[in-house]
């Protein structure tokens, strides 16, 4: 009897294994990106011949010897829709499929922070009323190995679904859905309080010698985690007992940081991006880098955020893709302030590489709130830089952005030396935030590397700044703190100048 029941068993798992299955993210309402070919994929028996259908095109695949296979749809016109078949030994119709633009955003609790915890919440919920907008929300997961799927689903964006998905993501693709009049696709895979590394791939990390401190700063976290697991053990013990007593005060102790936590590098890689790699995507969106903002990784991060960008862009094999970020806001609290504005930088420096842009937001952050509440702007900075890299629109789409300071001697009448600072993305010009006569937030040094406030005006398209405390000016630097309130350089679009400095002293 038990042979005939395990063969039975045998038998229904061979039928599993060749029925044609499909990933989440291949799914009813999903929303694929026009303009390009169109990756489809799945997974069946080895050999196995599958037929994909839509919109008038038919694709032919043989399954692997993995058992995946793959088409790819010639490429599709925004707003092409229709139902999906996919056919091997079994048939499955995927309903209600769209073409358009396809963005992923990433990053920590800022991107993660929902339209429900914003500005205006109740209104902007109500009318989240957008059908051809399609959210793609991948849950929270940890894991040591790449993952091939996730448990997800596709939802059209309306007062319902809207309020719980990524606030910074709904308010860049309404935008952008509102200027382009296209569906927008918007695929949301974050986590609070994680840091980058969590996000790159363990062969990207493992390649590059000088991310080495930072994993080594895990290896320690890995070495003391038994005797911390061990302090947790017991002030568990003593807080459930204090609450069977009725202690309301007791506070629940905090599990350590280990193995198969958030922070583990790759783990997030492994288990929220790595599923989503076959998909076709236009750009990506990212915000995050405060959990970096400590002594030995912000110095780092420059290295690790490029690593990170590149590793993303090979795997998915799409090329250069735009790759679009959210700069730190001004933070009264930040632990060290000068981690804060390393790690701010950094993601200014990073804009060096091919296809990406910054949104800066040091003029609308929350002291004393490490989450603003204002994400509509963030979300409406980040389209203007999608506009700009992904869709050539010719628009002002960056505040001021500094390329170099030049000393220059003192003319006569003046009291010591001063230095030129000169920008790109100046727009139609220049000025102060909110009609100011004096800009703030400039300062200035010497070759004793002592800043001191400096006097600033605007000259055409550069800013010349100088002190009467240093004579001979060397090095100048700007909104050079975690909270720079009174930094007030924008130009006339109103966008905000990143903090920066000429030398890294």
């Amino acid at each position: 009897m038990f042979i005939r029941f395990a063969a039975g068993v045998a038998l229904l798992a061979a039928v599993a294994m060749a029925e044609v299955k499909l990933p989440a993210i291949v799914s009813d309402h999903m929303l694929l990106q026009a303009g390009v070919p169109a990756r489809i994929f799945g997974k069946a028996e080895p050999g196995e011949s599958v037929t994909v259908q839509f919109h008038g095109q038919t694709h032919n695949a043989t399954t692997a010897a993995d058992g995946r296979w793959h088409v790819w749809l010639q490429p599709l016109k925004a707003g092409d829709a229709g139902d999906m078949t996919i056919a091997g030994k079994n048939t499955i119709t995927v309903r209600d499929v769209l073409a358009g633009e396809v963005w992923v955003g990433s990053g920590q609790s800022n991107m993660q922070w929902a339209v429900r915890q914003t500005n205006n919440a109740d209104a902007e919920a109500r009318n989240a009323n957008y059908p051809r907008i399609r959210l793609f929300y991948v849950p929270r997961k940890t894991t040591p190995e790449p993952q091939d799927d996730v448990e997800a689903k596709w939802e059209l964006c309306s007062p319902e679904t809207a309020p719980a998905f990524s606030a910074v993501m709904y308010y860049f693709g309404r935008d952008m859905h509102k200027k382009m009049n296209v569906p927008f696709g918007l695929i949301h895979t974050s986590w609070g309080g994680t840091p980058a590394q969590a996000w790159t791939s363990r062969e990207a990390l493992g390649r590059d010698a000088a991310l080495s401190p930072i994993l080594g700063e895990w290896a320690k976290v890995l070495d003391a985690y038994p005797d911390a697991f061990a302090r947790f053990s017991k002030q568990m013990a003593e807080y459930e007992a204090a609450v069977k007593t009725g202690n309301t005060s007791a506070r629940r102790p905090a599990m350590p940081v280990g193995m198969g936590h958030a922070h583990t590098p790759s783990g997030l890689f492994n288990a929220m991006i790595n599923p989503i790699l076959p998909y076709t995507i236009k750009g990506a969106l990212w915000y995050q880098g405060e959990s970096n903002a400590s002594r030995v990784q912000a110095p780092l991060y420059q290295r690790l955020f490029e690593t990170m960008i590149q590793d993303w862009r090979d795997r998915w094999e799409l090329g250069d893709f735009p790759f679009l970020w959210v700069q730190l806001a001004n933070f009264a609290k930040a632990g060290s302030p000068g981690d804060w504005v390393i790690v701010q930088e950094a993601q200014a420096k990073t804009m060096r590489l091919k296809k990406t842009g910054m949104a800066v937001i040091n003029d609308i952050g929350e002291p004393n709130d490490i989450h603003p509440k204002n994400k509509q702007d963030v979300g409406a900075r980040l389209a203007l830089a999608a506009r700009h890299i992904a869709y050539g629109e010719a628009i002002a789409w960056s505040g001021p952005r500094f390329r170099q300071a030049t000393a220059e001697a003192p003319t006569t009448g003046d009291r010591g030396g001063k230095m030129r600072v000169w920008f790109d993305s100046v727009g139609g010009g220049l000025k102060a935030r909110g009609g100011s006569s004096a800009l703030q937030g400039f300062e200035v040094a010497g070759a004793d590397q002592r800043f001191y406030p400096a006097d600033a005006r605007i000259d055409g398209e550069t800013v010349v700044v100088s002190s009467p405390s240093v004579m001979a000016p060397v090095a100048v630097r700007y909104a050079w703190e975690s909270n720079p309130v009174n930094a007030n350089l924008v130009n006339a679009e109103g966008l905000p100048t990143s903090a920066f400095r000429s030398k890294a002293w």
